[in-house]
């Protein structure tokens, strides 16, 4: 290779240094104008993309749940209560359905969530009568169509001395009085045997008693 050969070879990779040089830095150089894309995050006090609008959910729970209720704490007593807070629309107790003794927990209603909602905050934790209230509010969506089944109807508990008066002084057929009095002989018979394989001496007095039934009333007539 000669002299002008080589001259020209150096001349030429010159070249191509530059223009590697000048691409390099028009790359690196950051645009006067950039175009905020969807993942830009601007800097304070550049453009910023605007957010969407959201629209705040509005609070639609008017039930409330009222846990530990204290002994004669009920209906009447409770929607006296919380109407300091509000108006009350209903109130239920849940009740045994037997016996219809309070079960200490119930459930209330409020015509405005605002309140309903104040009113949770301020009786929960609440010492009423020696007992700690647990008040929350019940989403709109887990109230049931039964919460509220039976509030208005007042329980009447069962006369249950009076229904046994009436079975045991029913009148009995015959058959059925027999049927009664064997059962008391098999009693006093296994009653008897007990006695004797305790090794005790006594002598039980025996049965006194009929196979004839009760007698039936007459009914006179008025002439």
């Amino acid at each position: 290779m000669g002299a002008k050969a080589k001259k020209a070879l150096k001349k030429n990779m010159k070249k191509i240094t530059a223009s590697a040089a000048a691409s390099s830095s028009s790359q690196l150089a950051a645009p006067k104008n950039p175009k905020p894309s969807a993942d830009f995050l601007p800097l304070e006090g550049g453009p910023a993309r605007k957010a969407p609008a959201t629209k705040p959910i509005e609070n639609k729970a008017t039930v409330l749940y009222i846990g530990r209720l204290p002994h004669g704490f009920y209906e009447t007593e409770i929607e006296a209560f919380f109407t300091q807070f509000g108006t009350v629309k209903r109130v239920r107790v849940a009740r045994n359905k037997k016996t219809g003794k309070s079960k200490h927990f119930g459930f209330i209603q409020f015509e405005d969530p605002e309140v309903a909602e104040i009113a949770a905050g301020a009786m929960n934790d609440y010492l009423l009568l020696e007992h700690m209230l647990q008040v929350r509010v019940i989403p709109p969506e887990q109230v049931k169509p039964n919460l509220w089944k039976g509030f208005k109807c007042q329980y009447k508990p069962v006369d249950w001395v009076q229904i046994e008066r009436k079975q045991h002084n029913k009148e009995r057929t015959l058959e059925e009085h027999r049927k009664m009095l064997n059962k008391v002989v098999k009693r006093d018979q296994k009653r008897r045997k007990r006695i004797e394989a305790a090794g005790i001496e006594y002598q039980c007095p025996e049965l006194v008693g009929n196979t004839q039934p009760l007698p039936k009333k007459i009914k006179f007539s008025e002439d």
